[in-house]
């Protein structure tokens, strides 16, 4: 006992201090190194508060590429009008990251369950830098882990937060992938609708972020960002450019290797429908596990991997540790383990990743590499954790045929 006190009294010491020193840097009482993370907030996310709080959505700005209901998360920084928007915007962030520790604090003492996935989070999050409270995705996190936790009990309840979470960034709906009840996936489809309509019907412009989404190009830390990187050496004739909210390649083949991406994406969610079919042995664990897989696909195979993405895994990666039964190990240490690589290439060594030199080269094959690793990990353990090993029974007409002709021979 004492020992498990002394364990949680760590844990929560190492939060206290870690998040204390992200306070200082995204308050700028200590300067983090490379470009300021937080004009996010108090350029692009203000700019967008000013045009929602009149009742609609930025339909003319191509950075706006959310869905519905992040005007909420936009809004918010408004439940503290005493504060500035900016301020608003960092104090709620960190009050996110509070929930998460207290679900995943919640989830780890209970029977069969452990503190590995605090540790998870209590770790990882630090590792990403400022960027964690300078982007609205921990708000994001912190509903997607609690609906993966209300899985195992409430799948109704997970249903609809997954939905209200993918109506404020569209990845929680992967966290669906290994839902068995019909409810949770109806409660989904309910939640969903209600928000788009609601949505649809109060405020205009409410799916214009479909238009820019699709026209975003291929990302300079994206996994196909590598080509055009490398490429840059042997004379191609491109460029590095702000376009659609985010540093991209423009030129020669960028359309090539942004289809190439969507291509990939398309067969990762191929191998899940696939492992959806076959999977029969559907352990407590498997629904976090499934999840934590899933979006591990989507974001390496993405067009775009923004260091805020780090968030959703770091999440994720947290909730498969909370089970003690999860094979997700080695695919978490992974994760972290690029977490921690992602705050040297962004903000730290940015400029040497839009120059394309061998620091920043090589900071994103680290990066991706280990991104891809995990991927690759996690989906081998949740097939083997998952799907029988041994061979499907003949159907009955097919065992007749069998015998008779082991009779005929």
């Amino acid at each position: 006992m004492a020992a498990a006190r002394r364990s949680l009294a760590g844990l929560l010491g190492t939060w206290g201090l870690t998040r204390l020193l992200l306070l200082l840097f995204v308050f700028k009482v200590f300067v983090f190194p490379g470009p300021d993370v937080t004009t996010d907030v108090s350029v692009f996310y203000q700019g967008w508060y000013e045009t929602l709080r009149h009742g609609a959505f930025p339909q003319t700005d191509v950075t706006w590429q959310y869905p519905p209901a992040a005007a909420l998360a936009i809004l918010s920084p408004a439940l503290l009008g005493f504060l500035s928007y900016a301020k608003a915007f960092f104090v709620l962030a960190f009050l996110a990251d509070l929930v998460v520790l207290l679900l995943l604090l919640y989830a780890g003492l209970r029977p069969g369950k452990t503190l590995r996935g605090a540790w998870v989070w209590v770790v990882g999050v630090p590792l990403l830098g400022p960027t964690v409270y300078a982007r609205y995705d921990v708000m994001v996190t912190a509903v997607a882990v609690a609906g993966l936790l209300a899985g195992a009990r409430r799948p109704r309840l997970m249903g609809a937060l997954l939905a209200f979470g993918a109506m404020l960034k569209v990845w929680p709906a992967l966290l669906l992938v290994g839902a068995r009840r019909r409810g949770a996936w109806a409660w989904a489809a309910a939640t969903a609708l209600a928000i788009a309509a609601l949505f649809a019907l109060t405020m205009p412009g409410s799916l214009a972020f479909l238009t820019f989404q699709r026209n975003r190009g291929t990302e300079v830390e994206s996994l196909g960002s590598l080509v055009f990187h490398v490429a840059r050496h042997f004379g191609w004739n491109g460029q590095v450019l702000l376009n659609y909210g985010s540093v991209e390649f423009l030129g020669p083949y960028v359309t090539l290797v942004s289809s190439a991406a969507l291509f990939l994406t398309g067969i990762a969610f191929g191998w899940l429908l696939l492992w959806r079919l076959m999977a029969t042995r559907f352990l407590p664990n498997t629904l976090a596990d499934a999840a934590f897989v899933a979006v591990l696909m989507f974001t390496a195979t993405s067009r775009v991997i923004s260091p805020q993405y780090m968030v959703w895994l770091v999440g994720t990666a947290a909730v498969c540790l909370c089970f003690r039964g999860s094979r997700m190990r080695l695919p978490v240490w992974l994760v972290v383990a690029a977490a921690f690589v992602t705050v040297l290439e962004f903000p730290v060594w940015f400029q040497h990743v839009v120059t394309s030199d061998t620091l920043g080269i090589t900071l994103l094959v680290l990066r991706n590499g280990l991104l891809l690793a995990a991927a690759v990990f996690s989906a081998v353990e949740l097939w083997r954790s998952t799907v029988p090993r041994e061979p499907v029974p003949p159907l009955p007409a097919q065992a007749t045929r069998t015998r008779e002709a082991s009779t005929s021979s």
